[in-house]
């Protein structure tokens, strides 16, 4: 019994008792304790006290032995859901599923004696197929319910939204919010498939790679075999999710403008959001394309989630509270670097290391710190705008305050339709905003305005 089937076995008792899932912690916790860790070794793991672990522990084993009749501990924890895991085995509902299971990646969900699930989509012989061996581990989460509440909205109602991207700039949660996502739903659907397009491939590759999932022949020709993916999106309520998207486009080149080899994305995308089928596909995106977009949401099967910085001090709490002190520092220390939890990560680590945890002390510094991994970041970052937007954002920089478009026609030799662009596709890469007051303003992200004066420098 993997670790995998332990978490969703825990999760579905757990659910029956609170009508709540597990949560990061609560499976950090079983995770540790499966593999045979103590507790003050899971609480380095994920930067939480001891004692806090040990509280966690208490009350999950609290409601496995209220779900299972008998009581349940720390060092019998392993052995009950052994035992457990092989009397279900043995029922013939089990026997068939696991008949049927092809790959460590499959999972199977079923009722438990004498706990009949009230889940809708759960049936006693039916099993799913998991591939999530590039989906990452989410430890910590912070504040985003309502955004989980829009995907529950978008996902859970099929049919509706077939085609969803989820936007932000580098380290602003977009990963770890679908992740979690698909944590709290997994038993909603057939299929669930994660791919990340870091080490883009093409779109041959990756259909081949979906059909496998089918277990059906391949057809010849690729235009057979995309009939082929949508005539099992439409026969299975399959989620995929694809991270990385912006790597399908150009660099050098205004926003969404797809590479040469990777162009016949976007008649995929274009097919996934028209044509009528029980599933759906998730983009996780720093860049927001042209397939991404939606006038009316009431009538067409495409929704965009555009997040933006947390200020919440659960952010640094549940990135390790022990590492910082100064907790009522917390909330200008996010402000500063605009709630980007990628940021704060990495800041956190070296107030910690540099200022013994002092937030305070770090605040007095009274300078806005690029850390390298940042600034590698950031330099990546330019080197995909176009040159009308590397003008533009250069420019952007130069002063403390926001401009207008009349300002930038002023001191840039840009055309109309040059300085347009350019200011459309800086925002749809999530760098730019804009404030309305008596006029509309631009304004360039502060953290990578100070990047961009220090390389000026």
């Amino acid at each position: 019994m993997d670790v995998t089937k332990v978490l969703q076995l825990a999760d579905h008792l757990v659910f029956q008792q609170t009508e709540k899932h597990l949560d990061d912690s609560q499976q950090t916790v079983i995770k540790g304790v499966w593999e045979g860790k103590t507790y003050d070794k899971i609480a380095d793991s994920c930067h939480l006290s001891e004692r806090h672990v040990r509280d966690i522990g208490y009350k999950l084993w609290q409601i496995l032995s209220e779900a299972l009749g008998e009581d349940i501990k720390k060092n019998n924890f392993r052995s009950t859901f052994e035992r457990l895991e092989f009397n279900l085995s043995q029922s013939t509902n089990i026997n068939n599923i696991q008949n049927n299971v092809q790959s460590s990646n499959n999972l199977q969900f079923y009722s438990y004696p004498g706990q009949p699930s009230n889940r809708e989509q759960i049936h006693d012989d039916i099993f799913q197929k998991l591939d999530l061996s590039l989906a990452p581990e989410i430890i910590g989460f912070s504040n985003r319910e309502t955004e989980l509440k829009r995907l529950e909205e978008w996902l859970l109602n099929k049919g509706k939204s077939r085609l969803i991207a989820v936007l932000g700039v580098s380290g602003i949660g977009k990963t770890t919010l679908v992740k979690r996502f698909v944590d709290q739903h997994l038993d909603r659907f057939e299929v669930i498939i994660w791919r990340d397009l870091k080490f883009t491939e093409s779109l041959t590759s990756l259909v081949n790679d979906l059909l496998k999932v089918s277990e059906e022949e391949p057809k010849v020709t690729v235009s057979d075999r995309l009939k082929q993916l949508l005539g099992f999106l439409t026969e299975k309520h399959c989620l995929i999710i694809l991270d990385d998207v912006q790597n399908l486009f150009t660099r050098g080149a205004l926003v969404g403008q797809y590479e040469r080899d990777y162009q016949d994305y976007q008649n995929f995308f274009r097919a996934i959001a028209d044509l009528e089928h029980q599933s759906n596909v998730i983009l996780i995106s720093r860049e927001k394309c042209r397939e991404m977009e939606c006038l009316d949401e009431q009538l067409y099967p495409i929704k965009s989630l555009e997040l933006s910085g947390l200020e919440d001090v659960e952010i640094l709490r549940n990135m390790g509270g022990g590492l910082l002190k100064d907790e009522d520092n917390w909330l200008k220390l996010i402000q500063l670097y605009q709630g980007n939890p990628g940021y704060l990560k990495q800041i956190a680590f070296i107030i910690h290391n540099i200022f013994d945890g002092h937030v305070a002390d770090f605040l007095a510094e009274n300078s806005l710190i690029i850390t390298p991994e940042m600034q590698f970041g950031f330099q990546q970052l330019f080197e995909r705008l176009s040159p009308i937007e590397q003008q533009l954002i250069l420019e952007l920089s130069q002063l403390d305050k926001p401009l207008t478009r009349e300002d930038l026609t002023e001191s840039l030799q840009l055309s109309s339709m040059d300085l347009i662009n350019g200011l459309q596709s800086l925002q749809q890469r999530y760098i730019v905003t804009k404030i309305r007051e008596n006029r509309l303003l631009f304004k360039v992200c502060p953290v990578l305005r100070e990047y961009l004066l220090c390389c000026q420098q």
